[in-house]
């Protein structure tokens, strides 16, 4: 059924990143980078069904070209860690066809995007497996009237009380403050995007008669107790589909498991405190020791397991100091608090595993793709050193060069995990990051470990809880023995079928 996933990021110049190589990768195309000469070549990628450049109105029409576009976002960006692009991977419902996705997505990001002044990059992406989705490449600048790119942002003097700009003597200029000439990079528009997403999927869902819809809400904003799966990874999702099991997949079954036994106990609770509200409206209740007390003068025609569950039950109350159905009420509504906090602990606990998880896959991609990774850097250095020398090493610059494609091509898969891999653990990391080095992963499996037996003691807690449940809902069925022994019993009819 149709899933909410949406990722959003910046490709920045200041990361290794570029805006042609993107774009290249995700249409699959041939794409010179004239910034830095670099050719781009992704035309062996599988899985690419769609692509299109989206222009507002006063755009250059040249820009309908996906390599004029991103070189010209490549030229008129001069930093070193320039932002170039912003990408939107969103997933798209699996319940429509392949032109109805495709149909969808360009509306949604027609009226969400090119309406506000973004040149947009839309490529959809399915490779027949169950999950299609498609990825919006957008620009950061404007584009002003007459076609030519804008600024990113406006420098505004400051003034002071009389309407006069105030000078700083330090800087030897006017103060000033940079004032963003678009709202494209307000934090606030992440949440807006994706409720645009959501509203024009289940638009289309309805519109097309499926039943199935969008939450772009955490199971918390919708008030559902429920403890999120953690993120399988390629690599364990790939070895579940062929029945290998791995410790994720054991894991996330395990949250599943969890999940339905605390709603299972959540409704139980429900009912106990439904049937003390009923008890309590009673004219005259019998007290719950009127119960145990009634049951031990039955010892005649009581069986031994009766008597086992009335000494039982003498025991629980003894032990929790409960005397009427007040201090029972209280104890369920204790009860109904542990279930809280219990699933709010195992909620923290199993955020903090998945992203462990995240560290540790990335960390062991990072170190097994390391020397990998170094030669490529080493045969595209040995490629620039040639090209920079120029026409007499042109021969052998084009070796070079048709090396380090090659290279890149042979190990596609293990250099893509690696970009990733570094890409996170900078972010993670920030300034403690050192590619010489190797990431904490001994720490961070430590710590899962850590994590791991905190979630197992939760569940303990939880079967304990479970336990004194039982024992009230056997305080319940005592009770309404009692009151009820006296009424006759129904006695059931034969089925016609049965009849003679």
């Amino acid at each position: 059924m149709a899933i909410f996933h949406s990722h959003a990021q910046i490709i920045t110049r200041g990361k290794g990143k570029s805006a042609v190589a993107a774009a290249a990768y995700r249409a699959g195309e041939t794409i010179k980078n004239e910034y830095d000469g670099e050719i781009h070549d992704y035309t062996k990628k599988k899985g690419v069904v769609y692509t299109e450049i989206i222009l507002p109105g006063h755009a250059p029409a040249e820009y309908a070209d996906r390599a004029i576009l991103w070189n010209s976002v490549e030229k008129i960006e001069k930093s070193a860690n320039a932002q170039l692009m912003r990408e939107i991977e969103i997933a798209l419902p699996v319940e429509l066809t392949r032109e109805q996705n495709i149909l969808l997505a360009r509306r949604y990001v027609e009226d969400t995007f090119v309406s506000v002044g973004m040149c947009a990059d839309l490529c959809i992406h399915d490779t027949s497996k169950g999950n299609p989705h498609m990825h919006i490449m957008l620009t950061m600048r404007p584009i002003e009237p007459n076609g030519k790119w804008g600024s990113k942002q406006k420098k505004e003097y400051i003034f002071d009380r009389d309407g006069n700009k105030q000078y700083d003597p330090a800087k030897r200029q006017y103060k000033c403050r940079s004032i963003p000439s678009t709202d494209w990079n307000k934090h606030e528009n992440a949440d807006i995007w994706r409720q645009a997403w959501q509203d024009a999927a289940n638009t289309e869902l309805e519109r097309l008669g499926f039943d199935s819809r969008i939450d772009r809400r955490t199971y918390e904003e919708q008030g559902i107790e429920k403890v999120p799966t953690v993120h399988m990874g390629a690599a364990a999702s790939q070895m579940e589909k062929r029945g290998i099991r791995t410790e994720r997949g054991d894991m996330n079954r395990s949250i599943e498991i969890t999940n339905k036994e605390i709603r299972q106990l959540r409704a139980r609770i429900n009912h106990l405190t439904k049937w003390i509200s009923d008890e309590a409206a009673n004219p005259t209740p019998p007290t719950l020791y009127d119960v145990i007390t009634e049951i031990l003068n039955r010892q005649g025609q009581s069986s031994i397991t009766r008597l086992k569950n009335a000494a039982e039950i003498f025991s629980f109350l003894q032990r929790n100091e409960i005397y009427d159905y007040a201090e029972l009420e209280k104890l369920i509504s204790d009860m109904d608090d542990k279930v809280d906090n219990i699933n709010a602990d195992r909620k923290i606990i199993n955020r903090r595993i998945d992203t462990l998880n995240k560290h540790i896959t990335h960390s062991e991609n990072f170190k097994q793709y390391r020397k990998i990774a170094g030669k490529r850097d080493a045969l595209w250095a040995e490629y620039k050193q040639l090209n920079d020398k120029g026409f007499l090493f042109k021969g052998k610059a084009q070796k070079a060069l048709e090396a380090a494609e090659a290279y890149d091509w042979k190990e596609l898969n293990a250099l893509q995990d690696y970009d990733n891999a570094e890409k996170y653990l900078r972010d993670v990391l920030q300034d403690r990051f050192d590619p010489k080095k190797s990431p904490p992963i001994t720490k961070w499996r430590e710590e899962l470990a850590a994590k791991t037996s905190e979630s197992a003691a939760l569940y303990q807690e939880y079967k304990t809880l479970r336990d004194e449940i039982l024992k009230v809902e056997k305080i319940k069925r005592s009770v309404a023995e009692i009151l009820h022994s006296d009424e006759p019993k129904r006695i059931p009819q034969k089925s016609r079928g049965m009849e003679r």
